[in-house]
């Protein structure tokens, strides 16, 4: 049993320590996906404290800041002002300012803008701090009872068929379980068209994540395409998992197998690249080491 908390005349010490000093430089904010109360202390005093708060829709960021009391008033930064605002944030964080950016919902950067703001500020040598919270991939991924050991996210596939299924070749030997956003009124034509390529692997479709109606149904894609094509486009958010192909049920050839170690040696280095394609591709890993090392030497992945 842990030691109690030491008491100062005679009252027990709060267990959570009050707001934290924030430092200046560029800090990217996880919010809520949809609860609200998925927000950590650490983003609450980032966003109190912050001289600039940029989101990708003010008006979202705004009932998030209200409901936690915080005044200060957003300021867009979206796909199509990027690259105008960045030197104005720059100049922000040249002065000694702490600038926040939210998304928004979830994790900032990941299938949102500020991919090019921070890649800015890093190579202006400011401080970029990332506050971890809710992800929406990570989230679907932990309750798809799909293997979660490896897994590769590709945000959302095209929109057009021919280069959705393109796509899908490319990932159809990778060894790991594949993460994906779809939108609703696509989503029972792109699991149809994963069926076609991945053939019938288990997947789990996840919706409406942390809400009162969140849902996930899991099966095969042909199940889910089914389903989904009779019952029509459903609501909210989605997020689609697919499990990866099981052991030997692909005809591994070299070019197979240098696609998948491509995809994975910059996520798990030569000797795990080497590891998990050996699990699924029937290949040495001796063979798939020193593949992968010629990938790697070459520039490839």
């Amino acid at each position: 049993m842990s030691e109690p908390p030491k008491t100062t005349a005679g009252k027990a010490s709060p267990p959570v320590p009050g707001p934290q000093p924030v430092a200046a430089g560029l800090h990217l904010v996880a919010t809520p996906i949809g609860n609200l109360r998925d927000i950590t202390l650490r983003a609450l005093d980032t966003l109190h404290a912050a001289d600039r708060i940029y989101a990708e829709d003010t008006r979202v960021a705004r009932k998030l800041l209200d409901a936690y009391g915080v005044s200060a008033k957003p300021r867009p930064c979206h796909d199509h002002n990027e690259d105008r605002v960045t030197p104005e944030i720059l100049a922000a964080l040249e002065a000694g300012e702490t600038v926040a950016l939210v998304s928004d919902a979830g994790t900032p950067l990941v299938s949102d803008p500020g991919f090019r703001l921070a890649r800015a500020a890093l190579e202006a040598g400011h401080r970029v701090h990332s506050l971890p919270g809710a992800c929406a991939p990570i989230a679907a991924l932990t309750i798809s009872g799909l293997p979660s050991d490896t897994f590769l996210f590709d945000g959302f596939p095209p929109s057009k068929t021919a280069a959705r299924k393109k796509r899908f070749e490319v990932l159809r030997t990778v060894p790991a379980t594949l993460v994906f956003f779809e939108s609703a009124q696509r989503l029972a034509a792109s699991l149809s068209d994963m069926a076609k390529v991945f053939g019938s692997r288990p997947a789990a479709v996840a919706r409406e994540l942390t809400k009162k109606f969140e849902e996930v149904r899991r099966g095969t894609l042909d199940d889910l395409a089914a389903h989904y094509d009779a019952e029509g486009p459903p609501r909210g958010e989605i997020v689609v998992l697919c499990g990866p192909p099981e052991a030997g049920s692909l005809d591994w050839g070299e070019a197979d197998v240098d696609a998948a170690l491509a995809e994975a040696v910059p996520a798990l280095g030569v000797k795990g690249a080497s590891q998990a394609v050996a699990g699924v591709s029937g290949w040495s890993k001796r063979d798939l080491y020193a593949r992968a090392q010629a990938l790697k030497d070459s520039g490839t992945p």
